[in-house]
């Protein structure tokens, strides 16, 4: 019986996939779990479904002795040791694509909103004031928008942009092949003195930690906005409250912080809190029912086509094989450290318990080798127990 734990009020569409495919036992968490808790949900657990709130790192893996996948029903995986998890042969899968349409259409309203004033507006109407003036509101039509980080998000804004009539640049470490109208270019620099409105959409890490620091936001052009719906460590929060309090730029939307709060009760720690010019929002731009939906069946189907297949494809840390039919009279999977000798071993092994293989097929990935070996002959547990207590072996299962 395979044990499905999912956490933080995954989408139901996600059970949906489980229990059509003949997965019965999914036990759901309507929030993040931590320290004792999370390891007592975790025990005698194959799958674990989370989102960016719950931690699993090398301690949580070491005691989750049966789990064998995870899913992170997000596009984030910061969340998780990728390299401890695969070290203990357990592939990690997220969503790439099944918010892409939520998080554009928030930066391009945020766009508008803030291009017209609307924040300051709504505020001052709700303190009794009716102001009507024109001054420091613009049509978004005319108007440039630069993206930094060129992928399935920042692409999708663009083509969004431009429906408004609005100019597209963007700027990514990568060669793309623009969409519609857009155009790249090399110099951030430059790029950043062009834009009227600025909108991130790069992946955390050191290589973008503090992307847009002082000096950045200096090259700005003077009244631009600044929209971050990427990662919060890629803005200087210190920086861009000294530009807004300046008047160098004009408004800002912000989505992700370096910090957040860990629970709904918790109040966010910024120095923007408080200042209409800036939109801040926590932590939603994939928070549609349509995405949340998506995600829930992308993930899902993954983690569902590695427990009865093996496949790997779309994993974030792991050798990736893709799918293919079952060849023989029963399918094992196994994880090796990546050696040479490796598949020798494993292939006399089967040999020596009688076991004719009929197709194999093998990826590795640094520390990491992943074979799916269909077989004739017969795999009793005693064979499996066999192949796990080899040496080179992390983890073996029959699927």
């Amino acid at each position: 019986m395979t044990r499905i734990v999912l956490f933080e009020n995954i989408h139901p569409s996600a059970k949906e996939v489980f229990v059509a495919s003949g997965f019965d036992e999914v036990v759901t968490y309507p929030g993040a779990l931590t320290g004792t808790e999370l390891r007592e949900a975790l025990r005698g657990a194959h799958v674990a479904g989370i989102r960016s709130r719950t931690q699993l790192d090398q301690a949580v893996f070491a005691e989750a002795v049966d789990l064998r996948v995870v899913g992170c029903f997000c596009i984030g995986t910061n969340q998780v040791d990728l390299e401890a998890a695969a070290l203990k042969g357990i592939p990690v899968f997220n969503a790439p694509f099944s918010n892409t349409r939520s998080v554009a259409e928030l930066v391009l309203g945020e766009a508008i909103l803030l291009l017209r004033r609307i924040p300051e507006k709504n505020a001052r109407v709700h303190e009794g004031y009716w102001d009507k003036t024109a001054d420091g509101a613009y049509e978004a039509r005319g108007k440039t928008l630069g993206i930094v980080g060129y992928g399935n998000i920042g692409s999708q804004v663009g083509i969004l942009a431009e429906s408004a009539g609005m100019r597209v640049l963007y700027h990514d470490i990568e060669a793309k092949l623009p969409l519609g109208n857009a155009h790249a270019t090399s110099s951030l620099k430059k790029f950043l003195a062009q834009a009227d409105v600025v909108t991130l959409h790069v992946p955390g890490g050191k290589d973008t930690a503090n992307l847009i620091d002082a000096e950045a936001i200096a090259a700005m052009k003077p009244g631009a906005i600044l929209i971050n719906a990427s990662r919060g460590t890629v803005v200087d929060i210190p920086a861009l409250h000294r530009a807004l309090k300046s008047g160098h730029l004009s408004g800002a939307a912000i989505d992700v912080f370096p910090v957040e709060p860990k629970s709904r009760d918790e109040a966010l720690d910024s120095p923007l809190r408080g200042m209409q010019n800036v939109i801040l929002t926590p932590h939603i731009g994939g928070s549609t029912q349509e995405s949340q939906e998506n995600i829930g069946r992308e993930v899902a189907e993954k983690l569902k086509r590695f427990i009865t297949s093996g496949t790997t494809k779309g994993t974030v840390n792991f050798p990736e094989i893709s799918y293919h039919e079952q060849a023989g009279a029963a399918r094992i999977i196994h994880i090796h450290q990546n050696v040479p000798g490796a598949m020798g071993a494993l292939s006399n092994l089967m040999g020596e318990y009688g076991l004719n293989i009929v197709s194999q097929q093998l990826q590795t990935r640094g520390k990491i080798g992943y074979a799916i070996t269909d077989v004739d002959g017969d795999v009793t547990d005693q064979v499996i127990e066999g192949l796990r207590a080899h040496p080179i072996t992390i983890r073996c299962n029959l699927i």
